[in-house]
């Protein structure tokens, strides 16, 4: 009898979180959500907006039919599908600029494919949203809060499940003590919960083994993954979606959409230095001091840049006992032990602005387009060409890697392969 409830209870907690811990495995690994938004996100949107790569809205209408199986065959090796003489791939490569997508093969297993091709064809409803108004008028959207997080509820299984157990041990020994009574047999002493849980370890093994390589490698791969997004947990700031209101509501559509002024010429030591640079106010005032009143806010915002100058429109004069210093608010932060080069992806890898701030030239106030992790930065060298061709920088190297690679072809040299992938190369 007491073999047999001891049995019972403690290989039914064991067994229960078990299977919790394989399940929730399980699902981490065919999450639709999370996998598209590691993996796809950075290039394609769910509806028509058009990132890196085209929207998806439609997606099933416009690809060949059964569309589930091409999107499978695409999204799992592009190229191979593109070589095969597939029409509507040719099409839609030649569409894209020819542009390179990342070839899943080898990262991706089948059932993560189908799980996102799932998710893109269900997506979920957009949350709802909270507004706020700011100061000036503007009005910002925030996301209502989510739902619980599936780590809290496998946490509150496994204090169920021990509740459970707990009290299957009291019976138990309730029950063996009574039936020892009647025998006329000496009660069982009690053993401490760690005690029996010690005896059940011992007995059983295998199981414990399999249970703790279980645990061992789902911390490894929770570490992993939370390097891969330093920068989004640890600073709020470097989030995607971050959009601080600015002092002045300086458009950037106005600037370089509307009136095409090149982003160098604000940020005039982005192809000399690591640093874009935040323009001064005397760079504004060299279109400023003649336009005095804009499209959209009229001579308000204007006259807040002419304060900072200490610049009188009437008279045409500065006071620089009335200087004061525009107080930007940094959208894009890295942390301090990366570097980050702007000289070496603008002049050197011929980068434009776009890839890592989005189309500036469709925003009225900046905001963070991309997440700006370890992992968006690690897929963009794996999958972004070096601009060799007409670069002399590379000139050398480029001779270099095509005696190493002689006889290959369709090769590839992406950043990866120049050492882009290296610790050394942003970590000091």
């Amino acid at each position: 009898m007491n073999k047999l409830m001891s049995h019972f209870s403690f290989k039914s907690l064991f067994g229960a979180v078990f299977l919790i811990f394989t399940f929730s495995f399980g699902l981490k690994a065919q999450d639709g959500a999370k996998l598209f938004k590691q993996n796809c996100a950075v290039c394609h949107s769910l509806g028509a907006q058009k990132l890196t790569g085209p929207g998806l809205a439609g997606v099933f209408d416009r690809v060949p039919k059964p569309a589930e199986a091409w999107l499978h065959a695409w999204i799992m090796n592009n190229e191979k599908v593109i070589k095969s003489g597939d029409a509507y791939a040719t099409k839609l490569y030649a569409d894209n600029g020819k542009a390179a997508m990342t070839v899943f093969e080898g990262q991706l297993n089948d059932k993560d494919v189908d799980a996102i091709i799932a998710y893109i064809k269900n997506p979920p409803p957009d949350k709802p949203t909270t507004t706020t108004t700011t100061t000036g008028g503007e009005v910002a959207g925030t996301e209502a809060a989510s739902g619980i997080d599936p780590l809290y509820l496998l946490l509150g299984a496994i204090v169920i499940i021990a509740l459970v157990a707990g009290a299957l041990r009291s019976v138990r020994f309730a029950m063996q003590n009574a039936a020892n009574r009647k025998e006329g047999k000496p009660e069982e002493q009690s053993l401490t919960y760690w005690e029996e849980i010690k005896q059940w370890m011992g007995s059983h093994r295998r199981l414990v083994g399999v249970f703790s390589i279980i645990l061992v490698f789902g911390g490894m791969k929770s570490c992993w993954d939370a390097c891969y997004d330093i920068g989004v947990y640890y600073d709020w700031e470097t989030q995607k979606g971050y959009h601080p209101e600015q002092p002045i509501k300086f458009s950037h559509k106005i600037h370089a959409g509307d009136n095409e002024i090149a982003c160098q010429y604000c940020h005039n030591s982005v192809e000399k230095s690591r640093h874009a640079g935040i323009p001064t106010v005397n760079v504004c005032m060299n279109c400023h001091k003649g336009i005095q009143e804009g499209p959209t806010t009229g001579k308000t915002e204007i006259a807040k840049i002419h304060a900072a100058a200490g610049f009188d429109p009437n008279t045409g004069n500065y006071d620089v006992t009335k200087q004061n210093p525009i107080k930007w608010v940094k959208v894009y932060t890295l942390p301090d032990f990366v570097y980050f080069s702007h000289q070496q992806h603008v002049v050197v890898g011929k980068q434009e602005c776009a890839t890592c701030h989005g189309d500036v030239k469709k925003m009225t106030t900046v905001e963070q387009k991309n997440p700006l992790t370890m992992k968006w930065c690690i897929e963009c060298h794996r999958k972004t060409e070096v601009a060799m061709e007409g670069n002399a920088y590379y000139d050398k190297l480029h001779a270099a890697l095509k005696e190493k690679y002689k006889g290959q072809y369709d090769v590839k040299f992406t950043v990866e392969k120049i050492g882009g992938l290296e610790c050394g190369k942003c970590h000091y």
